[in-house]
């Protein structure tokens, strides 16, 4: 696995820290550890810098100057998209889709939007359900008609070349555990667009590191997220030259914390988010983390963990809690 081999742009604060949880672990009963990629350090941090270090890399080489990309209103994704354009001198075209069909003005106009902003991305706003590959299309040709050379992200910066991000990181997680003699039991993490999950499952299996990893899905069902992941494990895995590294039987996702719907929040997940904060001080959010830390809570008082060393793959997100000020504010 030489991930040197692809160009590469360095973002990035690596390696992130792993730390123990002391006592959110005495308070579920189990041995918990903390991956902080909420410390990867571009526009505040998250999972997407990692991803992001090998888009901007064959965007570069492409001979981009316009990096073109999608998400939800409140998308992290985008955030760092804009800050890695805006530090390297390109363009940021970007499309915000109404997913969770909030209009609350914190929602609308702060935390993750006011960061986009701030960055100078350039913004487009559509409904919910819209076709999301296609308005990437059409605003990737309007930037060729003008004259730039646009360079398009799918939304997480889920596909083989964003992957590798993660893949890196499990490479990172499985240095870091040898170096504290430590023997880990699983990796539980969020699971949305797919990268993450899928880059972590790949990396691992080309390593041959043998190292479940559970993700907590934010918006697809079951069958639905395990196959996208599955492909893109594949697909990855592929582009490290090793095509049969992944088993379906390694692709694992629990859709049970969904809730409502995709960036939803419930009052289990306030009490998820409430409980890292106020244990080891932790700031999650409430989209991708806090659902994630809701699965592992509720699996953890089931005694799924039991006896088990398991790492909380911290994704980032804080910045889309101001975006929910009204619905979280209340309960604490």
């Amino acid at each position: 696995m030489h991930l040197a081999r692809f160009p590469r742009v360095r973002l990035a604060h690596l390696p992130t820290p792993l730390e123990p949880l002391p006592r959110l672990s005495e308070a579920l009963g189990v041995e918990l550890w903390i991956k902080r990629d909420d410390c990867t350090g571009l526009a505040g941090g998250g999972n997407k810098t990692r991803k992001l270090e090998f888009l901007l890399g064959d965007a570069f080489e492409q001979g981009a100057d316009t990096l073109v990309t999608q998400g939800a209103v409140q998308s992290n994704h985008v955030r760092q998209t804009a800050a890695a354009a805006a530090s390297h001198g390109l363009k940021c075209e970007i499309i915000l889709e109404e997913r969770t069909g909030s209009k609350a003005t914190d929602y609308t106009r702060n935390g993750n939007v006011l960061l986009d902003r701030l960055f100078d991305a350039s913004i487009r706003t559509v409904p919910g359900g819209t076709d999301m590959a296609a308005e990437l299309e059409i605003t990737a040709e309007a930037v060729r008609k003008r004259g730039g050379k646009p360079y398009v992200i799918p939304g997480g910066g889920s596909n083989p070349t964003g992957a590798l991000g993660y893949v890196d990181c499990a490479r990172e997680i499985v240095v870091q555990a040898d170096e504290l003699d430590m023997q880990i039991d699983r990796i539980v993490t969020a699971t949305g667009s797919a990268g993450t999950h899928a880059g972590l499952v790949a990396g691992l299996a080309v390593m041959g590191a043998d190292i479940p990893v559970l993700g907590i899905g934010v918006r697809a069902p079951k069958d639905k997220q395990e196959a996208n992941v599955l492909k893109l494990a594949k697909e990855t895995a592929a582009l490290l030259g090793r095509p049969d590294a992944v088993t379906d039987a390694m692709v694992v996702a629990d859709c049970d914390y969904v809730g409502a719907g995709y960036g939803l929040v419930d009052e289990a997940v306030i009490e998820a988010l409430k409980l890292a904060a106020r244990t080891d001080g932790i700031v999650l959010d409430p989209v991708y983390t806090g659902k994630a830390m809701k699965g592992l809570i509720a699996l953890a008082r089931a005694g799924r963990f039991e006896n088990e060393t398991v790492v909380f793959l911290h994704t980032g997100g804080a910045q889309g809690l101001f975006g929910y000020q009204g619905e979280i504010e209340g309960s604490l």
